[in-house]
């Protein structure tokens, strides 16, 4: 009986909401949800919406837990507001009355059986997960932008290095100074290689190859797949443990795709060449130890780090101690490439050590950049304030002015974004 009574009830809203809302197009479909249930529903709201408020969600406390996703957004009131906008108008029903959803302060002062509220056009419903796919078909369109229409998977590329790199930026500032403000940078650059997957994804759609939905199926399947300790029965106590599984569930999807050359069976086959070469470094030593080729302690590495750099310094003698500041050439290209090797062998271990303690080499280096950035234009400042030209002073003068410039900073004199 509950449940004819419901459908009665909703029928005769439906009915309502087609005599009180003619502007609102009901054809291409409705969803009709209890009020309580739109914290954890996917809302479009480029389509028309009905909540149906019952005695006991008028009066009850809870909105329910957010959606995955979209738990910043709020809950119930909050939410809409944050879906549709404060402006945006809505219809109680069944009196037919409007109001604006940032007026309606709770449910409960809400008049009614249901809440109607009408769609947004897809150029204003922005906080929906399909805003950007929109806005990137637009610029495709005929008669949409002429430099998106120009673009390739190919010219698109390097943006989405360049963006990776900034979005890297932001991240290292926020985790130094957490602040709404490096939030909000965050976000910003999140956005932007956020827009490059939606771009290159409708270059694929456009060509017929894969869509937005393709690439959102894979990637969760994925990742299912290489958990087997969370959506399986498989285990795994650290993260070791879970590095070497997801290696596994690697190799028996490459065995399942058919994979038989030596390249693709290689646990390494997966790490870039585009990287920067210190991540490619630590990616590539983070896969091998995975399969546990690595040093039982900490003291391995450093004796390794230890005979690499012997094994430099001949080879740089071998090379006759090139010099490019005064002019001393290498022995040969031969001596000179190989002394290049012993210097990347070097680097390898860094990076290693690094690894091993904990420590990111492509951090540690872009913090020692910018401390030298620092440094050298305390160098600038000060030889400027004593009119010292740098080209033509001394190295007794230089290393004096950097000293200074190190006490500086040590003594947080300099800013650290200068």
């Amino acid at each position: 009986m509950r449940e004819q009574r419901l459908n009665v009830s909703i029928d005769a809203l439906l009915d309502r909401a087609a005599q009180v809302a003619h502007e609102v197009e009901f054809d291409d479909g409705l969803s009709i949800l209890p009020f309580t249930a739109i914290a954890h529903s996917a809302i479009d709201p480029r389509s028309p919406l009905l909540l149906v408020l019952s005695d006991e969600e008028r009066t009850s406390q809870s909105a329910g837990t957010g959606l995955p996703g979209r738990t910043g957004a709020g809950v119930g009131i909050e939410l809409l507001v944050r879906l549709y906008g404060p402006s945006h108008q809505v219809i109680l029903l069944p009196s037919g009355a409007r109001q604006e959803l940032g007026q309606l302060t709770s449910r409960a002062g809400m008049e009614g059986e249901a809440l109607l509220i009408p769609p947004l056009a897809p150029i204003e419903a922005l906080a929906s997960p399909w805003a950007m796919p929109w806005l990137s078909a637009r610029l495709r369109a005929p008669d949409g932008c002429p430099w998106d229409r120009e673009q390739t998977h190919l010219t698109l590329a390097k943006h989405l290095i360049e963006e990776a790199w900034e979005l890297h930026d932001a991240i290292e500032v926020q985790s130094a100074a957490p602040s709404d403000a490096t939030d909000a940078a965050m976000a910003e650059e999140l956005g932007d290689v956020y827009l490059q997957i939606v771009l290159h994804t409708q270059l694929a759609a456009e060509r017929g190859a894969f869509d937005l939905t393709d690439v959102q199926e894979r990637l969760a399947k994925k990742i299912i797949r290489r958990h087997p300790h969370v959506f399986g029965e498989a285990t795994a106590e650290t993260s070791r443990e879970v590095q070497r599984a997801w290696e596994s569930v690697k190799a028996e999807e490459r065995a399942e795709r058919g994979d038989a050359s030596p390249k693709s069976k290689s646990a390494l086959s997966g790490v870039s060449r585009g990287l920067p070469a210190l991540s490619a470094s630590r990616e590539l030593q983070d896969r091998a130890s995975a399969m546990g080729y690595d040093w039982p302690t900490l003291d391995g590495v450093r004796e390794k780090f230890d005979e690499e750099i012997q094994e430099l310094t001949e080879a740089l003698e071998a090379a006759g101690n090139p010099d490019s500041i005064t002019g001393r050439g290498a022995t040969s290209a031969a001596t000179l490439a190989a002394a290049q090797d012993e210097l990347g062998d070097v680097m390898a271990v860094l990076v290693n050590l690094g690894r091993r303690s904990g420590i990111d080499a492509e951090a540690a280096l872009r913090g020692a950049n910018e401390k030298f950035r620092r440094r050298f234009g305390e160098v600038e400042r000060r030889a400027a304030e004593r009119k010292i030209d740098l080209k033509s002073a001394d190295f007794a003068t230089l290393d004096t002015l950097w000293d200074e410039a190190k006490a500086a900073e040590r003594a947080g004199a300099l800013d650290s974004k200068s």
